[in-house]
């Protein structure tokens, strides 16, 4: 038995399946008539029928509401419904983000939709800057004399730029005019960002609370620096008719809405293949490991730095990923959008859907953004009690806030729980087996979480 192997036997803290991959004696290979190891491999979806029974569902749901739009379909589904739909298969996309970082990493973060908007602003900038260009050349067309480029970006200039007082190019906006560099923006820059963080954080050994409240002031100084408009980026106004998306003004929005809903599935599915991937193999044991007791993986002799800072960066690339495919989708983004309350937004949903479940993070970011859009959209009836009628326009954040609560106390498992009673999973029935060299070792009481 390896040495670590004789060391993860002895750590009542750590799951089983943790002490399977890191080399204890959780989980034995079968062995043969001769006592060998019996090597027989399964392959990844073997291992995890529940990707492809949502990548199933994604796909059955993709295309009911396709045939259903008005772009493409027999016109049941407005296209403000599509959009809404499409928006909020981002949202559950960034939810899943929030599980991999949060409910299976243990590092609660409170920063991740500023990531979620740098990847709406870098998309963002090439959008509103190719429409304005598009729209400055046609009004310079019957000029006495064909524009400059200098002529033509001045004008573009002036057109973005002009409702905060300036007529220059910020240096950020360097390359706007280029579709592919601000493509590998969205990835680079929440990236970047979250890789310099997390590298100052996690190598002062920041954790727990301390850690989520440095988040939180990341992203606050993020939402304020936004907000100036010498920021570049337009300040309180930011960037607005993302939706018109350049040299396709002659397609309806109709059958764009079910464009970016294709898109925004698909994203979706391959981010929740790759997040089950990472869940599912040595390295998801050993991110369970450090969210269940950090102190002793990192006795084990593994790099607990490397590891958060890896599982830290990734979430922040899907988050910008999610981001770049939302604000197309709203029209609009500005530095609101990234204000800290809405990555306190975030965790809630991952809390209601059931945290440390991928499924759970989806079905809570779906069940929360459609019922909000439900309540605040007017279409909730609102409540009449006598003295007072409740508007839950107003009402919808104490709503919210009371579900969390709720589920915290009484549904620790969140709605993603419910599913284990459907299926019937059960933890292993240990029969207070020693889990540890002493009598003070977890028995039943692991056995159940």
């Amino acid at each position: 038995m390896p040495a670590d192997a004789a060391v993860t036997d002895k750590l009542p803290h750590v799951s089983s399946s943790v002490r399977k991959y890191l080399g204890g004696s959780g989980g034995q290979a079968p062995r043969d008539r001769g006592g060998a190891a019996a090597a027989r491999p399964r392959g990844f979806f073997a291992n995890n029928p529940s990707v492809l029974i949502f990548i199933a569902c994604l796909a059955v749901f993709t295309l009911a509401v396709t045939i259903l739009s008005e772009g493409l379909g027999l016109g049941i589904i407005s296209t403000s419904f599509v959009k809404t739909l499409g928006k909020t298969l981002c949202l559950c996309l960034v939810a899943i983000a929030m599980d991999l970082v949060w409910g299976y990493c243990g590092i609660l973060s409170l920063g991740h939709f500023a990531f979620f908007g740098l990847g709406g602003y870098m998309i963002g900038m090439w959008l509103m800057y190719e429409r304005t260009r598009l729209i400055v050349v046609d009004s310079l067309a019957n000029a006495p004399l064909p524009p400059t480029p200098d002529e033509v970006r001045d004008g573009i200039a002036t057109q973005i730029f002009g409702v905060v007082g300036a007529s220059d190019f910020p240096a950020v906006w360097a390359f706007a005019h280029s579709l592919p560099i601000q493509l590998a923006l969205v990835v680079i820059v929440p990236g970047l960002l979250a890789l310099v963080f997390g590298w100052l954080a996690f190598r002062s050994r920041v954790t727990g609370v301390y850690l989520s409240i440095l988040t939180q002031a990341m992203t606050l100084a993020l939402a304020l620096y936004l907000f100036q408009n010498d920021s570049g980026l337009r300040g309180n106004n930011g960037l607005s008719g993302l939706q018109n998306l350049p040299g396709l003004e002659a397609v309806p929005q109709a059958l764009i809405s079910v464009w970016f809903l294709w898109g925004s599935a698909l994203a979706l599915g391959l981010g929740y293949v790759l997040a089950a991937w990472v869940v599912s193999g040595k390295l998801g044991s050993v991110i369970r490991g450090i969210r269940d007791d950090e102190a002793r993986v990192r006795f084990l002799g593994y790099p607990v730095e490397g590891f958060k800072l890896f599982i830290f960066t990734l979430t922040a690339v899907i988050a910008g990923i999610a981001g770049a495919l939302y604000y197309p989708q709203a029209g609009i983004i500005n530095p609101a959008e990234i204000a800290p309350i809405a990555s306190i937004y975030l965790a809630v949903w991952v809390a209601i859907g059931g945290r440390g479940r991928i499924y759970g993070a989806v079905i809570g970011a779906a069940f929360v953004s459609l019922l909000s859009t439900w309540f605040t959209g007017g279409q909730a009836p609102d409540l009449p009690l006598g003295i007072y009628t409740v508007q839950w326009v107003d009402w919808w954040l104490v709503l919210l806030g009371l579900s969390f609560v709720l589920v915290t106390l009484f549904a620790p498992k969140g709605i993603g729980g419910l599913f284990d009673l459907v299926s019937h999973q059960r933890h292993p029935d240990r029969h207070g087996a020693d889990l540890g060299p002493d009598m003070g070792s977890y028995r039943e009481q692991e056995a159940q979480e």
